[in-house]
């Protein structure tokens, strides 16, 4: 077997590539998923081992995957043993000669990571892990958490699974779309984890944005028409985009205004905008569409006096309508104080503090937190508002709302 040399970068970006469809490839075969996990992560290590030292092998796939298979019946066989089970050995013996298939599993992987019986948290480290491919010591530094913390949360993750009978392959269409809203949510989680960190001395912790960017590109490959899959991605570059200017050189929080717009990245930020134009054109509107439209306008101003305020207004009127909640409706004043003056802004204010703080109730009685299907009218409103966007995109990009963790971005 022919290698190739290769950086250590190069190797661990490869090997975070391969991940889940090693993973992916033994579940179809095995179906324990803890014991499939376990093992891939140990030909992960492996790998990056002799790699490191013996160059890459000219197909790295398949050597993971040998070798992912040999260490998954070597603990199978151990728990087998410890449990006096080896009646079993013969049924669940690996079959060398059978091929294994050319398959990317990321997305059934993903749906099986966000089960719906597991918490966020856990759902947050095992996607990491299964998908990511990063170590748990690598998501404890991500998360500011003790290892241990998170080897327990994956391994409850594990248990929970194994206890609902979780299926792999992922389910049908029906039951991929029904969840589908969990795996947005755990990839914006932790991209808002990365982008804004909740604890420790540092704002950003690229290497968690920069995960959860790459997730959500397997994730769109996979699901290309899928308008708020397309919204989500497009959302996260907009907002990384503007990551190299939103602090000075002490490490301070600089506000949208004082920003140097020629700091963000013109090449995310094209991107991210023919992703959402793409997706509002073509797919029903969703509130990760609309929050990516909101950031495409902002990416669009050359500065923020000569931000279309009014076409956010509208984009926030459908968003509060999608998906109500109290940093949408903050958001939402700030921009009305932007369009009709700061009057106005104490106005919608004071109508805002008669309702809940974290679901308005409309002066009908009725709690409007779940939010509505959108009606035809609503995309169509929400194409013509974007439609009105400048021809030529600058370097440019403002705060958004939050989707399912929503925070006040600068």
């Amino acid at each position: 077997m022919s290698c190739r040399a290769a950086s250590r970068r190069t190797i661990e970006t490869l090997l975070r590539e391969l991940a889940p469809q090693v993973l992916g490839a033994l579940m179809r075969r095995y179906g324990d998923f803890a014991l499939c996990e376990d093992a891939v992560q140990e030909a992960l290590l492996a790998a990056a081992a002799q790699w490191s030292a013996d160059g890459v092998p000219d197909h790295p796939r398949g050597w993971l995957i040998t070798v992912a298979m040999r260490r998954r019946t070597e603990l199978w066989r151990n728990e087998t043993a410890r449990r006096r089970r080896e009646e079993r050995a013969a049924a669940l013996a690996p079959r060398d000669a059978e091929p294994v298939a050319e398959e990317d599993d990321s997305l059934e992987l993903l749906l099986l990571c966000c089960h719906p019986a597991l918490t966020p948290a856990s759902q947050t480290a095992l996607t990491l892990r299964a998908v990511g491919g990063l170590t748990t010591a690598e998501i404890a530094r991500g998360f500011l958490v003790p290892e241990a913390t998170i080897a327990q949360r994956i391994s409850r993750a594990k248990r929970t699974i194994e206890q609902h009978g979780a299926a792999f392959p992922a389910p049908d269409e029906g039951s991929l779309v029904e969840r589908l809203p969990a795996v947005l949510q755990v990839l914006y989680l932790i991209f808002n984890e990365g982008y804004t960190a909740s604890a420790g001395a540092r704002l950003h912790r690229v290497d968690l944005a920069a995960e959860a960017i790459r997730l959500a590109r397997q994730l769109h490959a996979q699901r290309p028409h899928d308008g708020e899959v397309t919204g989500l991605l497009a959302l996260m570059l907009l907002t990384d985009a503007r990551r190299l200017a939103r602090t000075g050189p002490d490490g301070a929080l600089i506000p949208l205004a004082e920003q140097d717009r020629s700091h963000w990245d013109a090449g995310m930020i094209a991107e991210g905008v023919a992703l959402i134009t793409h997706a509002l054109a073509r797919a029903p509107i969703g509130p990760y569409q609309l929050q990516a439209a909101i950031a495409a306008v902002h990416a669009e101003a050359p500065d923020v006096e000569h931000t279309d305020w009014s076409q956010i207004l509208g984009l926030y009127d459908l968003l509060e309508t999608l998906a109500p909640g109290p940093m949408v409706t903050l958001n939402r004043l700030v921009v009305v104080a932007m369009v009709h003056g700061p009057h106005a802004g104490l106005r919608e204010l004071a109508k805002v503090e008669a309702y809940p703080a974290a679901c308005r109730t409309p002066p009908s009685g009725r709690r409007s937190c779940a939010p509505p299907r959108p009606g035809r009218g609503a995309g169509r409103r929400a194409r013509r508002l974007h439609a009105r966007r400048p021809s030529h995109p600058q370097p440019s990009r403002e705060a958004l709302p939050r989707g399912p963790r929503r925070r006040n971005h600068s």
